[in-house]
């Protein structure tokens, strides 16, 4: 009975149109009430205990760190980087996109973000080239998730905050299964471009190259500060957010010089105004989470499917088909939130690594992003390249389902995380 109030509660809300944050909010209250120890003050202390964690200070720092490098002109010439190199290969725009994504996600971490950077830059360009435009905004979209799971990633933080896990151990972990992805969307964007008959860009000579590698070597030198920090022990997470926040804005306002001190408030007010989101769904989050582990749901949950326990890599299967039903209707953050207090007791009593579960899960919530009728992501390229969303999801599909391949040959082989993370380790 304890899971049919849990459900009905937060389905119920959300069905109605209530926000995701005060849905859970409410389910905490339900939860309670059915419990017999209803109290407003449980509610206002675990919001406040749940936002006061020094490891979410990490959250505002990379999204101001994403929003300095859109504005300081560090995406830019990141994309005209990536141009001089590749660009002259058949269909050199979209690897483009994909090499200009994979070094976007090493820095800020925030999908939509990164989307938006690329698909303005980038969309554009392939439309004058004739590629098939509906086509390069699906691969923008599948560019752009891809931040979440290569380090520095905002999901990491939110799901090892609510799972107990180590931070670093999954920005390490994330490493790897995040340039699968993005070797698969290589892969399918190659063998799709031979049937377009598009402009390839003149091959550059090499003081191009050096000239467009110097333009871009302070931005291509901070993810060797973040990730190079992080996995030496230099600083932590939270830390490397800072420094990341920081060197953005000095490269933006001193070395490029673009970034002016009048463009300072937008840049920290869009910044704020996006933490406030999250911490407010963390924290909302963080009510129903204890009250779901009070209830003792996951032991419910778990004692259904007590026969798969046994067999860990088909427990994880069901998990991954169950969490990408939900991401078709649920955004990255509030997934995280809501799954991973009743999934982690289940992941431990089956002897997964709660590490290799959290990259899996993680890029299964980023896969969520491309799947209507939500898709944040998509809606985020719809409106920059202002394309039909209905176009956009025509377009996206290779590429899901490449990527979906890929999370799911990790579940088969779950080497493909666990050596690399334990070489890096």
């Amino acid at each position: 009975m304890t899971i049919v109030v849990f459900l009905v509660s937060l389905l119920g809300s959300m069905a109605i149109g209530v926000p995701v944050a005060f849905a859970l909010i409410f389910c905490g209250i339900a939860l309670m009430t059915y419990g017999g120890i209803f109290d407003t003050q449980i509610v206002s202390q675990r919001m406040i205990s749940g936002a006061d964690t020094f490891t979410l200070l990490a959250i505002p720092f990379f999204l101001l760190a994403g929003e300095i490098m859109n504005a300081g002109g560090l995406s830019r010439r990141i994309v005209e980087f990536a141009i001089a190199c590749v660009g002259h290969i058949r269909g050199g725009l979209g690897i483009v996109a994909i090499v200009a994504a994979v070094i976007m996600a090493s820095i800020s971490g925030s999908a939509a973000a990164d989307t938006a950077a690329l698909a303005s830059i980038l969309i554009p360009m392939m439309r004058d080239a004739g590629y098939n435009v509906p086509r390069a905004a699906g691969l923008m979209a599948a560019g752009g998730v891809i931040a979440p799971v290569i380090p520095p990633s905002i999901a990491y933080i939110i799901f090892g905050v609510a799972a107990n896990v180590s931070i670093t151990q999954l920005f390490i972990g994330g490493i790897v299964p995040g340039l699968m992805m993005a070797m698969s969307l290589v892969l399918t964007w190659l063998f799709l471009a031979k049937k377009e008959s598009v402009a390839v860009l003149p091959r550059q000579p090499m003081a191009v190259k050096l000239k467009a590698t110097g333009r871009a070597g302070w931005a291509l030198f901070m993810p060797v500060i973040v990730l190079g920090g992080i996995r030496f022990g230099i600083f932590t997470p939270t830390e490397a957010a800072v420094v990341a926040a920081v060197y953005a804005l000095f490269v933006g306002m001193f070395i490029y010089r673009e970034l002016k001190f009048r463009d300072l408030y937008g840049v920290f007010l869009t910044a704020a105004k996006t933490t406030s989101v999250v911490m407010f769904l963390v924290a909302a989050a963080l009510v129903s989470a204890w009250l779901i582990t009070s209830a003792n749901i996951p032991a419910e949950i778990g004692g259904m499917i007590q026969p798969l326990v046994d067999r860990p890599k088909l427990l994880l299967a069901v998990i991954m088909v169950l969490v990408l039903v939900v991401g078709t209707a649920l955004d990255l953050a509030p997934t995280i939130l809501i799954l991973t207090p009743v999934l982690m007791p289940i992941i431990r009593q089956a002897g997964i690594d709660p590490v290799y579960f959290g990259v899996l899960f993680v890029m299964n919530n980023c896969i969520g992003l491309l799947t209507p009728p939500v898709g944040i992501v998509l809606n985020v390229v719809s409106g920059v390249a202002r394309i039909p969303l209905g176009q956009v999801i025509v377009g996206v599909w290779p590429f899901l389902l490449a990527q979906t391949v890929v999370m799911f040959l990790l579940v088969m082989f779950p080497e493909l995380v666990l050596v690399p993370l334990a070489w890096l380790r």
